[in-house]
């Protein structure tokens, strides 16, 4: 009798579950024939409609001055920094093209992932031969090269020296490497050894601690050389190690275009790490750092633009081998720049309403107004006038960019030229001369205040 009623009940539960699963079974068979779409499900009409929020609800006015318009061809661009004119060599596009039909438009990943691709490897052994140098490693951004280099040596407990013009990417690998800066007067050495020998009475200097120098081998914010012997000099009295920023130097000046230290007949040891953009003389973007296998090779797991970013384009990769066989092939046009570099410096003593800094061999010079009563937004102002002038008048200039609230020591508002190999005699007076023109048009003391775009 009680086996009955166990077996009963048990028929009972198993009709229960029986109905459920058919009754589960229908409604899903339902939900799959109906036409009616999910309220949450993603169509392409909603996709069309579909509105972001924006990342700040309320407006923000910026003072910078905007970027920079595309030139016309037929204007005489001296705002850009292609030194060699090398960006529309007709041999360098040709291979680039070809480069992009071989390996695509990206890499599509970092280099110690699956980003690395055979013309990477040729660029950084063909930079080691052209630097003289035993390893370089290439970054496929030129502000994040020095701004990542830094802080993969300098670290939180050592202490670092640097010029107090040294550009916004040093500036924020500085910051990023936490350690203890001091800056010193811009290319004073003496008061770096001041700063120096006060370090070592304080004990700040001594064998447990890292120190090092850092500066630029032609600033850009200011176009002035630095006195690289000194700095070794002093770097080796106080055992700094140091990092310097060959920019605006590479392929530049040099008898071989290989920078300050070729120029100088510093030896390259020296210098612990050399740092160089591949966006002004070499026609892509990008950069590189020289040295030691033992320095390079610690970036490849240490320099966060390295490790995190995607590798430079194979197409640009190949640019820079192009632009840099035709420099190995032809180093006088490094004469021509040099030559262009001096004449304009000598042109630029003529003008009647600026002065300008910049080294003879600089390609790049900074043009200030010479009423110093006025303030920094005013002369921001004229300038941004004066350039709109000449480029309605086809001579396109620049005014030098800064974000005024986070540089350290944010230099004067300046417009920044860059000389060429391409430039003659010709284009030199009419940039002058046009310089002079657009002063006393739209510039201080004229009766037109605003020129529009």
């Amino acid at each position: 009798m009680i086996l009955m009623d166990i077996y009963d009940t048990a028929s009972w539960w198993t009709l229960v579950i029986a109905v459920q699963v058919v009754i589960g079974t229908v409604y899903f068979l339902w939900q799959r024939k109906s036409n009616k779409e999910p309220e949450d499900k993603l169509t392409k009409k909603k996709l069309m409609e579909w509105k972001p929020l924006p990342l700040v609800e309320r407006d923000y006015e910026v003072d910078e001055p905007p970027l920079m318009e595309k030139i016309d061809e037929k204007v005489l661009n001296v705002g850009a920094t292609s030194f060699l004119c090398l960006d529309k060599e007709p041999t360098i596009m040709e291979n680039a093209i070809k480069s992009l039909h071989k390996y695509g438009v990206g890499s599509c990943g970092p280099r110690g992932f699956y980003g690395t691709i055979d013309v990477h490897l040729e660029l950084e052994e063909r930079l080691a031969n052209f630097m003289q140098v035993e390893e370089t490693c290439v970054y496929s951004y030129g502000f994040s090269t020095i701004a990542s280099a830094i802080p993969a040596y300098a670290k939180k407990p050592d202490i670092v020296f640097a010029d107090e013009k040294v550009w916004f990417a040093i500036q924020k690998g500085l910051d990023a490497s936490r350690s203890t800066i001091r800056y010193f007067k811009h290319n004073d050495m003496n008061d770096l050894e001041h700063l120096l020998e006060e370090a070592t009475a304080k004990k700040e200097l001594n064998p447990k601690r890292r120190a090092f120098l850092i500066a630029e081998a032609i600033y850009f914010n200011t176009g002035k050389m630095c006195p690289l012997r000194k700095l070794v000099e002093l770097a080796r009295r106080f055992k700094l190690r140091i990092i310097l920023d060959e920019s605006l130097t590479i392929g530049v000046i040099g008898k071989r275009g290989r920078g300050l230290t070729e120029h100088l007949n510093v030896p390259r040891d020296e210098i612990d790490l050399i740092v160089g953009s591949l966006e002004h003389s070499f026609a892509t973007i990008g950069g590189f750092c020289a040295g030691t296998h033992f320095v390079v090779e610690h970036q490849r797991l240490s320099g966060l633009g390295y490790c995190f970013s995607a590798s430079l384009p194979p197409m640009l990769t190949q640019a820079a081998i192009s632009a840099l066989d035709i420099l190995e092939k032809n180093p006088s046009i490094i004469n021509e720049l040099n030559e262009n570099s001096k004449k304009l410096n000598i042109a630029l003593t003529k003008l009647k309403h600026y002065t300008f800094s910049g080294e003879e061999l600089s390609p790049v010079k900074h043009i200030y107004l010479k009423n110093s009563e006025l303030s920094d937004d005013l002369k921001q102002s004229y300038l941004k006038n004066i350039t709109n002038y000449c480029l309605e008048k086809g001579i396109a200039m620049t005014v030098a960019a800064y974000l005024r609230d986070a540089e350290v020591n944010c230099p004067e508002p300046s417009i920044r030229l860059a000389s060429s190999r391409k430039l003659n005699d010709t284009n030199i007076t009419q940039i002058c001369s046009l310089l002079d023109e657009a002063y006393e048009k739209v510039g201080p003391g004229s009766e037109f205040k605003t020129f529009s775009d």
